[in-house]
């Protein structure tokens, strides 16, 4: 290796050794767990109870399948990127870097949505809300990221126990209150294909989709810790399948007991699902508990999406697919820059104040993405059937074939539901495709993610034995 690459990668290393299974597990479900709170239940405001429950099982199934397919890849290609590296992989750096793009699309306008619900528990626990509380978040939570991802990490897991009881102790505290007529109070409407059990319709279900990808939205980014990991080609599969596990096991906790106890039609017109079914059920006390440990929830997704979208900015521009100065590493291995500069543009987007076409844009974002994902897998079944895979997805590319036909169908969801969302999101990516063709294609600092990878492992030794 040229002194010059050795130079170039000794100043972009992660620290290694930090996430177990147990915690790259528990990022996943921070990830996601502020979807158990709210969101999901506006589905059932485009669906009837019913109808949300179709979109809700196939998008269980999209992500099911989708992570049993990260999984096999993680443990075959441990790095940073996550998705991305898997694309490039499999695609080439064109189709690495659409799949990074989407993925950063994501992350960086899930937390500007979550920021901006964060800032609506605040008014209601304290009165004030603002652009200042959105900057006061985002000061905070990327301020503990540079601190180190030891740190960062055991506070994510303590806010996203706090807010897994909350969740845990709604359940039970409803389940004695179950009605199963409450799941079809809503009323029968004229649309094509209404029915007692689909009161809006077929329609409906397909613009609930997005609602219900909120119960699992981000799960896919456990493997981007792959390069912190202790063992990665064991804790990345255990971890993101792990995770999933319990996400679908809040995701059923949530979607039955709470319209089941208080009524679909007032929980698909709520703001705070959980917070008003405990209170129409007598259980004011434990309400009031869960409205602050639903602010906690929605904290850990926004913590831990920052985590996420700093390891993805800190791949991409390691690999020269975004501004190589993104990558930089502190002391203390903290990609400092791909944790600023990101929260900056996400606080700007924040500023909207409209949660949820923040949201939407991050969902076309996502389906696009996990269409990729699962060709990646696929394509590097076929073309790379000789690479070590210490995990295999059951069922191969049957499996992976069933997440990229329900993610593309996902994808039309937001059209159905937010037309806006949809184009506004496509400018992003005509945006990147110019920056992309125009410059960073010419810049890239390996041909392919084999070469990459070997540079950087070569420069991990000589620096080892320095």
């Amino acid at each position: 290796m040229s002194n010059d690459h050795q130079a170039y990668l000794a100043k972009r290393q992660l620290k290694r050794g930090t996430a177990g299974w147990i915690l790259l597990a528990g990022l996943g479900v921070s990830y996601v767990i502020s979807g158990d709170f709210a969101g999901w239940n506006f589905g059932i405001a485009q669906a009837g109870w019913a109808g949300f429950a179709i979109a809700a099982v196939l998008m269980g199934l999209m992500y099911l399948t989708l992570v049993l397919s990260l999984a096999e890849m993680s443990a075959a290609i441990p790095a940073a990127g996550g998705g991305y590296s898997f694309a490039r992989q499999a695609m080439g750096p064109t189709g690495g870097f659409l799949t990074g793009l989407a993925v950063l699309i994501e992350y960086a306008l899930a937390p500007a949505a979550i920021v901006i619900f964060i800032g609506s528990a605040v008014e209601a626990l304290l009165g004030f809300n603002g652009p200042w509380v959105y900057a006061i978040f985002y000061l905070v939570f990327v301020g503990i990221h540079l601190a180190g991802v030891g740190e960062a990490l055991k506070v994510m897991m303590v806010i996203s126990g706090l807010a897994v009881f909350a969740i845990v102790a709604t359940g039970v505290a409803l389940v004695m209150h179950f009605d199963i007529n409450n799941l079809f109070d809503i009323a029968m409407t004229d649309a094509n294909g209404a029915s007692e059990m689909l009161p809006l319709g077929w329609y409906g279900v397909w613009a609930a989709l997005p609602f219900a990808m909120w119960l699992f939205l981000a799960v896919e980014g456990v493997p981007l810790a792959a390069e912190e990991a202790k063992d990665p080609g064991k804790d990345v599969p255990k971890g993101i399948i792990g995770a999933m596990v319990f996400l679908l096991f809040t995701a059923l906790m949530v979607v039955v007991l709470v319209p089941g106890a208080a009524g679909a039609q007032a929980m698909g017109e709520s703001a705070v699902p959980l917070v008003d079914a405990l209170n129409a059920t007598g259980n004011t006390s434990l309400a009031t508990l869960v409205n602050v440990l639903g602010l906690a929830g929605l904290i850990a997704s926004f913590f831990s999406i920052i985590y996420g979208y700093s390891r993805l900015v800190f791949a991409l521009s390691r690999a020269g697919y975004l501004p190589k100065s993104l990558s930089l590493t502190t002391e203390r291995k903290v990609p400092a820059r791909a944790l600023i500069v990101p929260g900056i543009f996400g606080f700007i987007a924040s500023l909207s104040g409209e949660g949820d076409l923040m949201l939407a844009m991050a969902v076309v974002g996502a389906t696009v993405s996990y269409a990729l994902m699962a060709l990646s897998h696929i394509l590097l079944r076929i073309k790379q059937p000789e690479l070590p895979r210490p995990y295999k997805t059951p069922g191969g590319v049957v499996t992976s074939g069933i997440a990229l036909v329900l993610s593309l169908i996902a994808l039309t969801g937001v059209y159905a539901f937010d037309p806006r969302a949809f184009f506004f999101t496509m400018g992003l990516f005509v945006i990147g495709a110019v920056y992309y063709f125009g410059y960073s294609r010419k810049h890239l600092v390996a041909k392919s993610a084999d070469e990459e990878f070997a540079m950087l492992a070569e420069a991990e030794s000589d620096l080892a034995a320095a």
